[in-house]
């Protein structure tokens, strides 16, 4: 038997269309039926691949119990958050304001008309861990609406007020200067991430240890700006040791490529086997500017891999990309437990030492298992599995540098291993093409393909840019997230970013023209006093409208946004795109005072809304030799202070580059390693 969610288009909302329990998708249907009934709302958000919302989803909304307690005294109402972002982070927000933390799934309960009085995370089917039990918690609440319904209104009035007193932002402090806003950010900035930063494993704090590409973006223009210091040098270092830790880690899949959402432990052995597509775009981009800082041949590697990765896993048909794999697969025949789960995190990535011998020559096995820390009783410490999920098997983690003389015997292994492993039931993969998401990884193809000239990765990011201009605009200008779901600001943001990157590659002037339309439309919907909100406003039932001001697993759009203006201001002059960029930046200056952690990208674009505009204006024919081998002296190197402007010239004319400050521009070089020494 069915429910209201079978029809859904999200993966997540399919996955509880067998439930018992009556669930509505989130919209006025369920609104009005809790109105109609006088109960409270029950919203649960999670989404496609995370690990605890299957865990809940088997052990309580299977269940024909739980499911009368909800039917009898709620109306209870699924949401995708990656669907619903909006939805999520304002109710997120009230949930880490009145418990101290978040996570998914996240469930809230909420009166008619739709303001929270109890939320927490997951809850299991019975008391433990110093939890409540799922159904007594829901007895609870349904007494108290019941026989305490003031008590709670009363609540959910407070919880308004104070939320809308918590994110109201600061004012803007009059008439300091942007580069003092640096100065006073930047030091901080820097010692704070220095404090945290881990270093003998890498990464930042301790476990659960999470990659922070918006960390990097900063680290590596503090770098830049304090270049032959030490201070420069222990930047650089924090961002190629972490990724050089991640890239040996459990968190990267050896085989297949792609990087785990986080690892469980501090050393990145053993990973939350989720992959999600905004992970792999944004250390995509980590690994190239990295690669520029350095040129070390392993921050390429583990950069392609990843691109690789997307390309042959995550891209549909129509070349847009999917929005992540999941953490949980079926448990091969071999592997499971009588009366044990069929199910389980990892089981699609974790290997028996016998199962590499037998499919690798004595000798290559021998080297395998040493390089990768394979043991004949597995390779995960107790401590680390308390649930015994890994028992007995190996997490591929490299335990030592590769020699050179064992690289392609190791190469080898690695793709007899990857065919085998494609024979096992894979995990199931979130098809969701998530706009946002899409202009994320759409910005690392676009410059991975620039910096190590693979046209491939081009090719790629130019089927998505198009699947996008045709499945997620509509006919007015504006963009859906997904389909049928309107674009929030963070849609926009990352796509005109992804435009503008896609443009400095391959000089289509469609692209720029296409980001300029869609900035102005982000204006337009969501324009705040100071920066933007995140939701247009169209959802007349969100009590409250949120501005994004905080870089997270993903960076705010309001950060994203500076750039794409200081961008738009050097390819559209006397437009104020420069003075829009300042006044955001200005808007979250006393944020960024207060806590530079929180938005590291937004100060690493501080530097330059600071300084004078500048630009490297490359003239010529796209193809020609001459052209290209400019556009190489400068996209090897590091240049956070420059943007390539392109400027198309017709094919007979020879190219030259002009370094330009301030819309004043130097005299033209020609041979590239003039305007190597010049970049220098």
């Amino acid at each position: 038997m069915g429910n209201r969610l079978a029809g859904a288009s999200s993966p997540y909302l399919q996955l509880h269309a067998g439930n018992p329990v009556d669930w509505y998708a989130w919209g006025e249907e369920a609104f009005a039926r809790a109105r109609e009934l006088d109960r409270p709302i029950f919203l649960s958000i999670g989404y496609y691949t995370c690990h605890w919302c299957h865990v809940m989803e088997r052990e309580s909304f299977s269940d024909a119990a739980v499911a009368e307690l909800l039917n009898r005294d709620f109306v209870s109402i699924k949401v995708d958050r990656e669907e619903r972002p909006d939805v999520d982070r304002l109710y997120m927000t009230y949930v880490q304001a009145t418990t101290g933390g978040g996570g998914w799934p996240m469930s809230v309960f909420l009166t008619p008309d739709l303001k929270p009085f109890h939320g927490g995370t997951y809850y299991p089917p019975g008391d433990r861990h110093g939890l409540p039990g799922f159904p007594r918690l829901l007895a609870t609440i349904a007494a108290a609406w019941r026989e305490q319904r003031p008590r709670l209104l009363a609540s959910a009035e407070e919880v308004d007020r104070f939320l809308r007193q918590a994110t109201a932002p600061a004012p803007a402090a009059a008439g300091e200067s942007l580069a003092a806003l640096r100065e006073a950010v930047w030091p901080r900035l820097f010692g704070e991430l220095s404090a945290g930063f881990d270093r003998s494993a890498a990464g930042f704090g301790g476990a659960p240890k999470f990659p922070r590409p918006v960390a990097h973006r900063f680290l590596l223009r503090y770098a830049h700006q304090h270049r032959n210091t030490p201070e420069g040098e222990a930047a650089t270092t924090m961002v190629t040791s972490t990724l050089r830790a991640m890239a040996q880690g459990g968190i990267h899949d050896a085989l297949g490529g792609g990087l785990h959402r986080y690892s469980v432990d501090a050393n990145w052995r053993v990973p939350h086997f989720e992959k999600m597509l905004y992970d792999q775009a944004q250390l995509v981009t980590s690994c190239v500017e990295a690669w520029q800082c350095t040129h070390a041949p392993e921050l390429a590697d583990l950069g392609r891999s990843t691109c690789d990765f997307v390309l042959r896993e995550m891209t549909s048909a129509g070349g847009g990309f999917y929005s992540a794999q999941d953490a949980d697969s079926p448990i091969p025949p071999q592997h499971q437990v009588p009366g044990g789960p069929s199910e389980g995190e990892g089981a699609y990535y974790l290997w028996d030492q016998a199962e590499i011998e037998a499919l690798l020559p004595t000798e290559a096995a021998a080297l395998f298992c040493r390089v990768y820390g394979v043991r004949p009783h597995g390779n995960v410490p107790q401590q680390l599995d308390p649930q015994q999920e890994f028992a007995g098997r190996n997490i591929l983690y490299q335990t030592e540098d590769i020699a050179s003389a064992d690289a392609a015997a190791l190469a080898a292994a690695r793709q007899t291993l990857y065919q085998a492993r494609l024979q096992r039931p894979r995990p199931p993969t979130d098809t969701k093409v998530l706009t946002a998401w899409n202009g994320l990884m759409i910005s690392a193809l676009a410059q991975a393909a620039a910096v190590w000239e693979e046209p491939r990765y081009l090719a790629a990011a130019q089927a998505a840019t198009n699947f996008l201009a045709g499945e997620r605009a509509n006919s007015d200008g504006a963009l859906w997230r997904t389909a049928g779901v309107s674009g929030f600001v963070e849609d926009y943001a990352l796509l005109i970013q992804g435009l503008l990157d896609l443009y400095e590659a391959d000089w289509h002037p469609r692209w720029r023209e296409w980001a300029r339309a869609l900035q102005q439309q982000q204006e337009r919907l969501f324009a705040a006093p100071d920066g933007a909100y995140f939701s247009s406003g169209e959802d007349p039932h969100l009590f409250l409208r949120l501005r994004e001001d905080y870089d997270g697993a993903e960076p705010s759009p309001n950060s994203v946004s500076v750039s794409n203006l200081l961008r738009l201001d050097l390819l559209y002059e006397n437009e104020g795109w420069r003075e829009r960029a300042e006044r955001l930046l200005a808007g979250f200056a006393a944020r960024l005072r207060e806590a530079p952690q929180a938005l590291p990208q937004m100060a690493g674009a501080l530097a330059a809304a600071a300084a004078p505009a500048k630009r490297l204006m490359i003239t010529g024919a796209a193809q020609r030799a001459d052209t290209q081998a400019l556009l190489r002296a400068a996209r090897a190197r590091f240049l956070p202070g420059y943007w390539i402007v392109p400027a198309p010239a017709p094919e007979g004319q020879a190219a030259s580059a002009y370094l330009c400050e301030d819309y004043t521009c130097r005299m033209p070089i020609t041979a590239p390693e003039v305007l190597a020494a010049a970049l220098e």
